[in-house]
């Protein structure tokens, strides 16, 4: 009987609070400077902890790849994920919407658009059928420009003879309509790519090239503010669920505060992430609207290229230009 207790109680002592505790994969190192995702989190566990839910932040890469981040967040072994949108898009590919360049503004035409168009809930009807939930969709940092070793750039004719990384084939779409190539490179493949001249540049977020310490060899920005580089918050549906109704309330609350967080955090870092460029030796092309007209003129091919159905191309333009 002794034996039974003790044994009773250790099980106790190791799934009591692992039962509470909320596992975070994250997307970044933690770093409240430069990541925007890691801000989100920072909020969001901060405000869970207030709450008295235990957090655990999972380092980059240390639950496995995109894939295997989506089957621990389906059956519940993860709780929240930072993921790339693409795994929502494998789901429910009208989120991809999301990557239509110059579909949106700024971050708050794009919080209008998802809001007007319920987004989040006709997205989750289709994730729930892999248990999972889309909580929010956070900024990694400000709009993506065009980022190069040895190129600056000022207009599409700039890049004619580049060879650009491309994330998938929508963007290898939209670098054929700006005139130039590209080719689908793994990100952790991108530092020797730039170093031994593969390819030569890259889009995102002006922070990333100082936060995965690439300004030895990034030497351009151009601020194209072609698409807001994001991260789908997914969490599993099971833990979700399963929540009491207080700590339901808790985790929407802290979604809330961590959407408002990085909100604030873009509002401060939208020049100074042009300036800390500049201070690592990057030159940064701050292009004008009539410049930036004729990127975005050009992407326009992208939306009749196939890459979204014809219909939902045409729900998030319409979506766009009522609340533009």
């Amino acid at each position: 009987m002794q034996l039974k207790a003790i044994a009773l109680a250790t099980l106790m002592a190791l799934t009591g609070p692992a039962a509470a505790e909320v596992k975070i994969a994250l997307d970044t190192k933690p770093d409240l400077e430069t990541s925007g995702s890691y801000n989100w989190v920072h909020t969001f566990a901060n405000a869970l902890k207030e709450a008295g839910i235990e957090v655990r932040e999972m380092p980059r890469g240390s639950v496995g790849d995109e894939g295997e981040k989506l089957d621990q967040i389906s059956t519940g072994l993860l709780e929240v994920s930072l993921s790339d949108v693409r795994t929502v898009a494998s789901i429910e590919p009208f989120i991809y919407g999301v990557r239509l360049p110059y579909i949106f503004n700024d971050v708050t035409h794009m919080d209008r658009v998802l809001t007007e168009g319920d987004v989040f809930a006709s997205v989750n009807a289709a994730l729930a059928k892999q248990d999972a939930v889309l909580l929010a969709l956070v900024p990694l940092g400000p709009s993506s420009g065009v980022i190069t070793t040895d190129t600056a750039v000022r207009k599409p004719e700039d890049m004619s003879a580049l060879r650009m990384r491309a994330l998938d084939d929508a963007q290898i779409a939209m670098y054929e309509a700006w005139g130039t190539s590209g080719t689908i490179v793994p990100w952790s493949e991108v530092p020797a790519g730039l170093q031994t001249g593969v390819i030569d540049g890259y889009l995102n977020s002006p922070f990333v090239p100082i936060m995965f310490g690439q300004t030895d060899f990034v030497k351009h920005f151009s601020d194209a503010g072609v698409i807001i580089p994001l991260r789908a918050v997914l969490a599993s549906k099971h833990w979700y669920d399963g929540l009491s109704e207080t700590d339901r309330a808790a985790v929407d609350a802290a979604v809330d505060d961590a959407d408002e967080a990085v909100r604030d955090w873009l509002a401060e870092v939208s020049e100074s992430s042009l300036t800390a460029l500049e201070d690592a030796g990057v030159t940064v092309q701050r292009i004008t609207d009539e410049e930036r007209a004729a990127f975005r003129e050009r992407s326009v091919a992208v939306y009749n290229s196939g890459l979204l159905p014809e219909e939902d191309v045409a729900a998030w333009t319409a979506l766009s230009e009522r609340t533009r």
